[in-house]
């Protein structure tokens, strides 16, 4: 199935994965669409669904949350989809996953007020191709961490590059089997901790 807000409408098409139907479908968003559209994509995105942004910049005054386990959030690249929250009014995430088995996987956030993009109490979470930058540079007035999973489990951040945390550039805490690789933090007060975790591979 297939829901292409972009348009305006439902365009519905079914497909076989495997022996049985699936009900998954594809949110298509570009930014010309409007960040009301981006934000009712991940109000209403059900299980199993991906949500594909297209290149460019949203210009955010709110965070985003994600509640739907299964889901995928897909860019069409780390210098090509910006979720920009310069304009951020609240203090809190750029984007906080709170479901299990999330795949989030290149675009950028940048400039959020707290931090950039956290889970909490995820169980099998991805952190693959992204940037989380403060675009000012290095300040005691960005957000704490870059990317954040805390209380989760089965926890793998690859290809990952954060700049400007007032704090650490990818921060870790109370988590289990985790793996960080091929990722770079730099401009941050710290780069990366692992805190009161187990069985972490860095």
């Amino acid at each position: 199935m297939k829901r292409n807000l972009s348009a305006g409408a439902l365009a519905l098409t079914i497909g076989v994965f495997g022996a049985g139907f699936a009900q998954a479908a594809e949110i298509r968003l570009a930014p010309e669409d409007g960040t009301d559209k981006l934000i009712e994509a991940f109000i209403m995105v059900e299980e199993g669904d991906t949500i594909l942004l297209g290149p460019g910049r949203w210009d955010l005054a709110d965070g985003l949350v994600l509640d739907a386990d299964g889901v995928t959030v897909r860019g069409a690249g780390a210098e090509e989809t910006v979720l920009s929250f310069k304009g951020q009014t609240g203090s809190g995430e750029g984007l906080l996953v709170t479901s299990d088995d999330v795949v989030l996987e290149d675009f950028a956030v940048e400039d959020t007020k707290g931090d950039g993009i956290k889970s909490k109490g995820s169980d099998v979470i991805t952190f693959r191709n992204l940037r989380v930058e403060w675009t000012g540079g290095p300040d005691e007035k960005n957000g704490a961490y870059g990317v954040y999973p805390v209380s989760s489990r089965n926890v793998l951040i690859e290809g990952v590059t954060v700049r400007g945390a007032s704090d650490a550039g990818i921060y870790v805490g109370q988590s289990q089997d985790i793996v960080v690789r091929n990722s770079l933090a730099e401009f941050n007060v710290a780069g990366i901790e692992i805190e009161n975790c187990y069985r972490a591979d860095v």
